[in-house]
């Protein structure tokens, strides 16, 4: 089954500015169809990242992901025999990236569309291009990512990742893009707020490391409006920062978006 991890969602009090911090320093594009009084959507050439406006009711922050597959029936028919306790919804048709939204065994929520679907515009339709910084991961933290893992590759068609013998993480993979499935546990969270399970942190490969420290220090240069949050500042901080680095072996940085959503980056 073709599939394809199409979209990440973060749901922001000021989405205009997130879309600029994500274009300028990961250089992520808009759409000329892109529809900036419901959100903005800016995207890496396979990967659409939809920053939606925060409304009454709705958390901040990262939110959740969306896959594509060739048909979206049979995942249904694979849902109903071996998952009878999942249930899915029709979006609005206003959505150019999601036709359905469901979830996985632990409750975690995605969506799920197909390429045929009348609702797909902005980024989602504009072809694939390459980029020097490109989205690699998107983190879940869960209660049981062993079972979340096979749900994916054995309803969704994404295969399970290779991981080191003593990685406690899950990966399922689409080729290009991972989803990594963290073990949730709340004894991690000694020392720090505790963040309940769900969507964790997403991850950027970047050409250079080094080229990328240059060119978000040259962007608050220009404009501080664009300054992120620090991450790992305070004793609560320097607990999460470390809970981050002990759980998420390929990352080389950390570090937040105006949003206060975790970024891991790599080379």
């Amino acid at each position: 089954m073709n599939t394809k991890i199409n979209h990440v969602a973060v749901v922001s009090s000021n989405y205009a500015m997130l879309g600029k911090f994500y274009e300028v320093l990961f250089g992520m594009k808009t759409s000329p169809s892109a529809r900036p009084n419901s959100a903005v959507t800016v995207g890496d050439g396979y990967v659409g990242l939809n920053i939606n406006p925060r409304k009454p009711g709705r958390a901040g922050g990262l939110d959740h992901f969306g896959v594509q597959v060739e048909n979206t029936e049979e995942v249904f028919d694979r849902i109903s025999t071996n998952y009878p306790n999942i249930n899915w919804l029709k979006r609005p048709g206003n959505r150019p990236f999601a036709g359905i939204t469901t979830h996985d065994p632990d409750g975690n929520i995605f969506d799920l569309s197909q390429a045929d679907m009348e609702n797909r515009t902005d980024v989602y339709t504009d072809g694939e291009w390459q980029q020097k910084r490109s989205v690699s991961h998107f983190a879940l933290r869960t209660l049981n990512p062993e079972n979340c893992a096979e749900f994916y590759c054995n309803t969704l068609g994404l295969t399970m990742a290779t991981r080191a013998e003593n990685d406690k993480n899950y990966y399922v993979s689409d080729g290009r893009i991972s989803l990594v499935l963290i073990p949730w546990d709340i004894k991690d969270y000694a020392g720090t707020g505790i963040s309940r399970t769900g969507p964790d942190h997403m991850a950027f490969k970047v050409e250079s490391y080094q080229s990328f420290k240059e060119d978000y220090i040259s962007m608050i240069e220009r404009n501080q409006t664009l300054t992120a949050p620090a991450f790992g500042v305070g004793p609560e901080g320097r607990n999460r920062l470390a809970l981050m680095e002990s759980s998420i072996p390929y990352a080389q940085h950390f570090m937040s978006d105006l949003e206060n959503v975790i970024l891991a980056v790599h080379q």
